[in-house]
């Protein structure tokens, strides 16, 4: 008769904050000490040469008078009030016709998301050749409609157009994959009851998919957001910021004013002020979105 071994067996190990630290060095490194330096910077002036000579808050009362950077604001606010309006509910109908079992449906979205796989900068290129008033698409639409002005990018408020459709037309598909897996996650029984209740598709879609989706919406409205302040090199390819400043956004005058003019301590108060904003306008979409709660969709399903 063998003996019980009195042994414990051995505890499953716990993830400690060592499973932590590659995340934590990646962060300090490559985003928290840039900003802490860029955060000096906004105190200085510099040139990008020799060391940087301190000037209190020159720099910052500078921002706050110069006409072109409150432009560049107004621009950026505009350019993110239009991305949301524009992108959200294509997205969501698409990210909702894509999750059915419609005929060709799966054919249709990967053609529809190949803009996805593509860098900025190439589709920007694209973009600016097609809309090229002497050689582009658009030379040709000027001359089956007897337009008498094809350039798109000339125009201040065209070249405006140009970046949020090019915009739209690239990460559409990125969001449209958001809603298309949140849109998979209700349950099927939701849409059975709706339909015992006499709800045709309109009514389900309203009543029960756009209930269900209200974290994804939350989700993709805060990166939609972030990005659209952040947008930057399409605006350096498609249009260098014009014409004149037409389409100089606060990441694109950053641009500017840093590696063109070399005015390196004002461009890092332009680049803390997009900062402290982008991280304001996400934080409070998410606390007042009441989006840090999470509660469950699904609840006693």
């Amino acid at each position: 008769m063998s003996v019980p071994s009195t042994t414990a067996p051995p505890r499953a190990g716990r993830p400690g904050l060592a499973w932590a630290i590659p995340g934590v060095l990646f962060f300090v490194f490559f985003a928290g000490f840039p900003m802490l330096l860029v955060a000096y910077l906004s105190f200085t002036d510099w040139n990008g040469l020799g060391s940087p000579v301190w000037t209190g808050t020159e720099n910052w009362s500078r921002l706050w008078n110069d006409p072109t950077m409150r432009q560049a604001i107004w621009l950026s606010v505009l350019l993110t009030g239009l991305t949301w309006l524009v992108q959200t509910p294509i997205a969501l109908l698409l990210g909702v016709w894509s999750a059915g079992r419609q005929r060709n449906r799966a054919v249709l979205s990967a053609i529809f998301f190949l803009p996805l796989l593509a860098s900025s900068v190439a589709l920007a290129l694209i973009w600016r050749t097609l809309l090229n008033p002497n050689l582009g698409v658009a030379a040709d639409v000027a001359n089956w409609f007897n337009l008498d002005n094809a350039d798109v990018l000339g125009s201040p408020r065209g070249a405006f157009i140009a970046i949020v459709f090019v915009a739209a037309w690239q990460f559409i598909p990125f969001h449209t994959l958001l809603y298309q897996g949140g849109a998979r996650q209700v349950p099927a029984s939701l849409y059975d009851a709706a339909s015992i209740d006499g709800a045709g598709t309109v009514r389900q879609f309203f009543a029960v998919t756009l209930p269900q989706l209200r974290n994804t919406i939350i989700t993709s409205s805060v990166l939609m957001v972030v990005g659209a302040l952040t947008f930057f090199d399409t605006v350096l390819i498609l249009t260098g910021g014009g014409p004149g400043h037409a389409t100089t956004i606060v990441p694109y005058y950053m641009y500017e004013t840093g590696f063109q003019a070399f005015d390196l301590g004002y461009a890092s108060a332009v680049a803390a002020t997009l900062v402290i904003v982008a991280t304001t306008v996400s934080l409070l979409m998410v606390r007042l979105t009441g989006f840090t709660k999470m509660r469950s969709t699904r609840e006693g399903m």
